[in-house]
């Protein structure tokens, strides 16, 4: 079984710090000014579709533990169920789950990601509905305390349309990497999907690089944690190759839809109509948008293509299984 958890690190970082838009504020005239340029009239956004994303991920979750009904269904384990006192719910043996959740079947049974069964079978529907499957307890709370910590912010800025698009195409272009590298174990989880998030973090930064004062600091503190979780997508049990193919999809789709106005043209709402020389948008950020968007269809395109054609990248690239599980004396990469 591969899960796609995030590591704590990134919940940590977010909380303590602002990587979007730099974690310090500078004091100016008896309050603390953002690092970056807001208009009088802007307004955040209330944010709810977060909320019903991890709503609707806990009541599934409680779903896939009725269906599993560990004590009627254990799978013959000589260990017994974890918390039987909550009987349907309780969770298979630790030797079975280590992460407090149902059987690797029901997972596979209620829409785990698994390459025969989407190849094979013609059940591409796994591609999406993986993303709202997760392993365990400790593997849900892991996603959605990311989720809250990325999501909520970014929904109050740019509205939900646009977090929710970035949020369903990283899971899904996750989706595709991880089937196409990974024939022998199932893969649930949203993290696909939250990798996007820092992705499309990442390449807001760049296209919008004018209100920013704290650039460096926002890049680095953002990068850093980029590179923590995806290093921690090496272990075994992790699906690295969902986080890579999340995070690119997103990083693309920032370009597209997450492009704010300039700050010259910002600053030039304040000044006389014959003033207003500034245009909203720049060449640079067109030219980014155009040559991620362009990029993200032909990604996704030659992706779905290979996947369902059969082939297999494992078989051009032998050091690419490496980005996902990196063996050592400790752990088998084989492993299920």
């Amino acid at each position: 079984m591969s899960d796609r958890s995030t590591s704590h690190l990134l919940r940590t970082n977010m909380a303590n710090g602002d990587p979007e838009r730099g974690a310090k504020r500078q004091q100016q005239g008896g309050y603390f000014s953002p690092p970056y340029y807001v208009e009088p009239q802007e307004t955040l956004w209330t944010s709810w579709l977060v909320p019903m994303i991890v709503v609707a991920n806990v009541t599934m979750f409680i779903v896939v533990m009725i269906v599993n009904n560990c004590p009627k269904n254990n799978l013959g384990f000589d260990e017994r169920c974890v918390a039987r006192f909550l009987g349907r719910l309780s969770f298979e043996p630790l030797r079975e789950n280590p992460l407090f959740g149902p059987s690797s079947s029901t997972l596979e049974k209620l829409g785990a990601l698994e390459w025969n069964k989407v190849v094979h079978e013609h059940q591409g529907w796994r591609l999406i509905s993986c993303i709202w499957l997760h392993a365990g307890v400790i593997h849900l709370l892991a996603n959605m305390l990311s989720l809250v910590f990325i999501g909520i912010r970014l929904e109050q800025q740019f509205g939900f349309v646009r977090v929710g698009a970035i949020y369903l195409l990283s899971g899904f272009g996750g989706s595709i990497l991880s089937c196409l590298f990974l024939r022998s174990n199932i893969s649930v989880g949203a993290s696909g999907a939250l990798f996007g998030l820092l992705g499309a973090m990442l390449s807001e930064l760049f296209t919008n690089w004018t209100i920013y004062t704290n650039k460096a600091a926002a890049v680095l503190t953002l990068v850093i944690i980029i590179v923590i979780n995806l290093a921690v997508g090496i272990l075994p049990h992790v699906d690295n190759f969902a986080h890579i193919g999340g995070f690119f999809t997103g990083f693309f789709l920032g370009f597209v839809l997450l492009l704010r106005p300039q700050f010259g043209w910002m600053e030039s709402q304040n000044l006389p109509p014959q003033a207003r020389a500034k245009s909203k948008h720049s060449i640079l950020q067109y030219v980014f948008c155009a040559v991620a968007l362009v990029l993200l269809i032909a990604g996704i395109t030659a992706g779905l293509v290979l996947l369902f054609r059969g082939d297999n990248p494992n078989n051009h690239c032998s050091w690419c299984h490496y980005l996902s599980c990196v063996p050592t004396s400790r752990w088998n990469c084989n492993s299920n």
